[in-house]
C-alpha cells in the first residue's frame, strides 16, 4: 500500500476568519482587554450590590446578579486564554486549547442560572412590590450603564474571533441593556410612583439574558461534539475533492472545530493506481490544496492518500 500525507497548510482567500497566531488561540491577543474588563465589571458590581440594598430595588439586584457572573465569566474567560497559551505536549497534541471552549460553557451556564432566578424572583414580587429609593436605583444604574458601554467597547473586536470572548462580550452587552431597563423603571417610579415597574424591569432583564445564554451554549456545545465548522458544507468539500484530477473517491471525511479560530480537516482520497505508481501523489496533494484552499476556510488538513486497489482493505470505511 502507498499513502501520502499532507498537513498543516496555510492559504489567502476571500473568506473572513480569526487570526490564530502560532502556537496560540483567537483571544490570545485580547488578553489585556479582558483584564482590564475584568477590573472595571469588579468595581461596578460592588457599586450595584450596595446600591440595590440601600434602594429595595430588585431590577438593580438582578443588574448586579448578573454582574456578578460578568466577573466570574470574565475571570474565567482569562484563566481560559492564559492556560491555552501553553505548549502542545506527548498527550495534549493540540495543548490545552479546548479549555477556552470550556470556558464559554460555563458563562453560558451561568447566564441561563442568572436569567433564570430573576425571573422566579420577579414573579414572587408580582402584587407586592417594595418601597424603592428611585434616585439612588437610577445614579447606579447610570454608573452600570457607563461601565458596560466602555467594557463592550474593549471586546468589541474580541467577540467576532473567539467564542471565549463572545461569551464575555454577551454578558457585558446583556448587562449594558439591563442596566437600560433599570434606569428607564428608576425613571417611571421616581416620576409616577409606579413601582410594578421594577419587577418589569426585572422580567426584561432575564429575557435579554436567557436567549444569549442558549445561542453561547449551542455553538460552544458544537465544538465540543465536534460538529462540522460553520460555513465548512462536507458535502461541498466531497464534490470538491472528486473534482480533483486523479482522484475516484474520499472516505473518513470529518471536518471539526479544536477551539474558536482553529477549524481542521481530514480524508482518506482514494486515487488512481497509476497516479501513486508514477510518482504524482505530490501532483494530487498540491491540487487539493490548491482546490479547498480556494473554497473552505480550514487552517489545518491531514490528506491520506489510497490506491484505489487497497480501499476494499480500509476497514471500517467511513464514507
Amino acid at each position: 500500500m502507498r499513502r501520502a500525507w499532507l498537513m498543516g497548510h496555510d492559504h489567502g482567500h476571500s473568506h473572513s476568519h480569526a487570526h490564530v497566531p502560532p502556537g496560540g488561540t483567537a483571544s490570545a491577543g485580547h488578553r489585556r482587554r479582558l483584564g482590564l474588563v475584568l477590573a472595571i465589571t469588579a468595581t461596578v458590581l460592588v457599586v450595584q450590590a450596595v446600591g440595590a440594598v440601600l434602594s429595595g430595588s430588585l431590577a438593580l439586584l438582578a443588574d448586579a446578579a448578573h454582574m456578578a457572573t460578568d466577573t466570574l465569566g470574565i475571570a474565567l474567560a482569562l484563566v481560559a486564554v492564559t492556560l491555552a497559551q501553553r505548549p502542545a505536549s506527548g498527550r495534549r497534541t493540540f495543548g490545552l486549547q479546548r479549555i477556552e471552549v470550556l470556558a464559554a460553557v460555563g458563562n453560558g451556564l451561568l447566564l441561563l442560572g442568572v436569567g433564570v432566578y430573576v425571573v422566579v424572583e420577579a414573579v414572587r414580587r408580582i402584587g407586592d412590590p417594595p418601597e424603592i429609593r428611585s434616585g439612588l436605583m437610577l445614579t447606579v444604574a447610570v454608573v452600570g450603564l457607563v461601565a458596560n458601554l466602555v467594557s463592550l467597547a474593549l471586546l468589541r473586536q474580541g467577540q467576532g474571533e473567539s467564542l471565549n470572548m463572545r461569551g464575555a462580550y454577551l454578558e457585558v452587552l446583556g448587562d449594558a441593556l439591563g442596566s437600560v431597563a433599570v434606569i428607564v423603571a428608576a425613571v417611571v417610579i421616581a416620576t409616577t410612583g409606579w413601582t410594578p415597574a421594577d419587577v418589569v424591569a426585572s422580567f426584561v432583564v432575564g429575557a435579554l439574558v436567557l436567549p444569549r445564554a442558549w445561542s453561547l451554549l449551542r455553538d460552544a456545545l458544537d465544538v465540543l461534539l465536534e460538529a462540522a465548522p460553520r460555513g465548512v458544507d462536507l458535502d461541498e468539500v466531497r464534490s470538491h475533492v472528486l473534482g480533483v484530477d486523479g482522484v475516484v473517491g474520499v472516505h473518513d471525511l470529518h471536518a471539526w472545530t479544536i477551539t474558536s479560530g482553529l477549524p481542521v480537516l481530514s480524508a482518506h482520497v482514494v486515487v488512481d493506481d497509476d497516479v501513486l505508481a508514477d510518482g504524482h501523489g505530490g501532483r494530487v496533494l498540491d491540487a487539493l490544496c490548491a482546490c479547498l484552499g480556494g473554497h473552505f476556510d480550514v487552517e489545518h488538513c491531514t490528506f491520506q492518500l489510497e490506491s484505489a486497489s487497497h480501499r476494499a482493505h480500509e476497514a471500517p470505511v467511513h464514507d
